[in-house]
């Protein structure tokens, strides 16, 4: 028998369920692909064999060749990258808006204690609170326009970048932040040459966890009252009955999500080049 080669069963088994053989993986190339595969078919299949066979009737869930087909006929339309367009032009603002408040406000609230004990009453108030929850006071004072979607999804995404920041802030060694000061480096200093770069890697993660929520919200917002965007599109294909349409949205949303997570991906293995590491192959 022949002896699998070191370097490539250690990047095999980095990903693979821990008690697996070692022999086994390299069989496969990389199994954690397989394994993706196999449960993306296995999905398939069962939807398939449930709407193909009338086990399922397709009002409730209609079959896989059915979505196919509106999502051939929706693609050649303006409709549906208008849709997309409009979804991530509010998604890009109201998340860009509140990264710009709540980074800076997370950094001081984690390294300025009084900072701290002076806004967490407030947020308190405000983190059980649901995006969907500011839907009525922001139609109040904004009306249904561009405005009141991008104030959905600030409200929805600014509380879990600032807790994040405010977290990773305080995660920084307080040896290395000592050891700064000893060797005579001021409190700007020691922010930017420590705390930043310390706090990065926690920060870069709350806004790739924001974001999916910023989805979320716009999408909640466009449901209740919008004219465009793919929380409109969804909303317009159930009160039709087009059930095809709905999955087609839902589709769609992500594959955009997807794509938003892998340009995030390449920002944050280009802003900290010293965690690939950490993050493996």
């Amino acid at each position: 028998m022949s002896t699998p080669a070191t370097g490539d069963l250690a990047l095999s088994a980095a990903a693979a369920p821990v008690g697996w053989p070692r022999w086994r993986l390299r069989r496969f190339g990389r199994p954690v692909l397989l394994l993706n595969l196999i449960g993306i078919l296995a999905l398939y299949g069962l939807w398939a064999a449930a709407t193909e066979t009338g086990l399922v009737s397709p009002i409730f869930l209609p079959s896989p060749s059915m979505v196919a087909a509106e999502a051939r006929g929706i693609a050649g339309t303006a409709d549906l990258w208008a849709s997309v367009a409009a979804s991530s032009a509010r998604v890009f603002v109201g998340f860009g808006l509140a990264a710009l408040v709540a980074v800076p406000l997370g950094i001081l609230m984690g390294a300025w204690w009084p900072a701290k004990a002076l806004i967490d009453p407030l947020i308190s108030l405000l983190r059980p609170l649901p995006s969907i929850t500011w839907i009525p006071l922001t139609m109040l004072w904004l009306g249904i326009g561009e405005g009141q979607k991008i104030a959905i999804v600030f409200m929805g995404s600014w509380i879990y970048i600032l807790l994040y920041t405010v977290e990773s802030t305080k995660r920084v060694d307080p040896l290395l932040v000592k050891a700064a000061r000893n060797l005579g480096a001021g409190h700007l200093a020691v922010m930017r040459e420590v705390v930043l770069p310390g706090s990065l890697p926690g920060i870069l993660a709350g806004l790739k966890v924001s974001l999916a929520i910023a989805w979320s919200c716009v999408l909640s917002a466009e449901m209740v009252a919008a004219q465009s965007g793919l929380g409109a599109l969804i909303w317009s294909a159930k009160d039709w009955g087009n059930t095809s349409l709905v999955l087609v949205g839902m589709v769609c949303i992500s594959v955009t999500v997807l794509i938003a997570d892998l340009l995030a991906n390449r920002l944050e293995a280009w802003l900290l080049p010293w965690e690939r590491h950490r993050r493996g192959p």
